[in-house]
């Protein structure tokens, strides 16, 4: 819970949001479930209320007691009408994007969500109300294992950066949404991050002289999969180039296999935030802080003019900043365009709160 709770703070701090983990009571070190489904139920749930929340809140809550674990997710968000509260879990039904600017999904994230949890013998249920927010609340049986010397998951510092040189990340996924988990949970720490569609978007990079210290690459992608693009890198002399397989088919770890991928090299989705962090560490030889990777400051000037702009309401003399920033502090794209999104959404406030947040850390 822990390591959700650090994968997702960052997200919601790039959208001006507050994360809150709110760990309520005595909670067992380890409890017995099918932790791949329980990850991708929570992910599921955070995922959508970050997306439909523009500005505010996302809290995640829980609680054990007598075998029973009860977590909840619950959004500042536009909150459902009482029809929509009524079809939420139906598949192709989503929640309204009004004044979240949200891109809608395909509609099926709280639908596996339900699927899953009654598949493990619990509750999902939703309550929420029109401009009130919403809370997604999941009841399961997960007995706690009181067993000595059960291994413990979580680092004893949480990681938020590394020392030394930036090192560059080349992740190759043909699924949009999976590319943007692993943005956004690598790029806060410092990684400079280059994306590929597809192998033979990633070939092409590599034919342009783009060399990264290390590749996350899927394997069931259109053209030429995950395997066939390896081949091809190590064709070109990329022989020593680290490389991790980010798979959902996790029947193919540990299979012999002529390129040099070992099981601990195998990363199962839903990516488990630890699990990589750790292939990541240990294949760059990394010194992990828990201290914020460190950022390029933004130009003081451009800074106070685009506050006074977004005080105004002004929206072209926004975009004019923006446009500045862009110019002046090239290496802060990524963050340029999160405020620019923003923007296009006139969601001024919660650029404000962002940009606080980025001058007063």
């Amino acid at each position: 819970m822990h390591e959700l709770a650090e994968m997702f703070e960052p997200q919601a701090a790039a959208k001006g949001l507050s994360f809150v983990f709110e760990p309520q009571g005595a909670l067992p070190a380890q409890v017995r479930a099918d932790e791949k489904r329980l990850r991708q139920i929570l992910i599921n749930l955070l995922g959508n209320a970050l997306k439909f929340t523009a500005s505010g809140s996302v809290t995640l809550r829980v609680r054990h007691a007598r075998e029973i674990a009860q977590i909840e997710v619950q959004d500042s968000g536009p909150g459902l009408s009482e029809t929509e509260l009524q079809r939420i879990f139906e598949p192709f039904t989503r929640g309204s994007t009004r004044a979240t600017g949200a891109v809608p999904g395909a509609g099926l994230g709280l639908t596996i969500a339900k699927m899953l949890t009654e598949l493990m013998g619990g509750e999902l249920s939703a309550r929420s109300a029109a401009d009130r927010g919403s809370v997604f609340a999941v009841r399961l049986f997960l007995p706690a294992l009181h067993e000595q010397g059960l291994p413990r998951g979580r680092p004893a510092l949480p990681r938020r950066g590394y020392a030394g040189a930036r090192r560059r990340l080349l992740l190759v996924d043909n699924e949009a949404a999976d590319r943007q988990l692993l943005v956004d949970l690598l790029q806060p720490l410092g990684f400079e991050l280059q994306s590929a569609a597809s192998g033979h978007e990633a070939l092409a990079l590599f034919a342009g002289a783009y060399r990264p210290d290390a590749v996350l690459m899927d394997l069931a992608m259109p053209g030429i999969d995950g395997w066939e693009t390896l081949r091809r890198l190590r064709a070109l002399g990329l022989a020593e180039l680290p490389v991790a397989v980010v798979s959902a088919n996790a029947f193919e770890k540990g299979q012999e296999n002529e390129l040099g991928i070992t099981a601990a090299d195998f990363i199962t989705k839903p990516v488990r935030h630890a699990e990589l962090l750790d292939w990541l560490g240990q294949r760059l030889r990394l010194s992990w802080s828990s201290q914020a990777a460190s950022r390029a400051a933004l130009p003081a000037e451009t800074l106070t003019a685009l506050h006074e702009a977004l005080r105004l309401g002004h929206y072209r003399g926004v975009l004019r900043q923006l446009d500045a920033l862009a110019r002046l502090a090239p290496e802060r794209q990524h963050f340029i365009d999160r405020l620019r999104e923003l923007a296009r959404q006139f969601q001024f406030e919660a650029m404000a709160q962002l940009l606080n947040r980025e001058c007063h850390p």
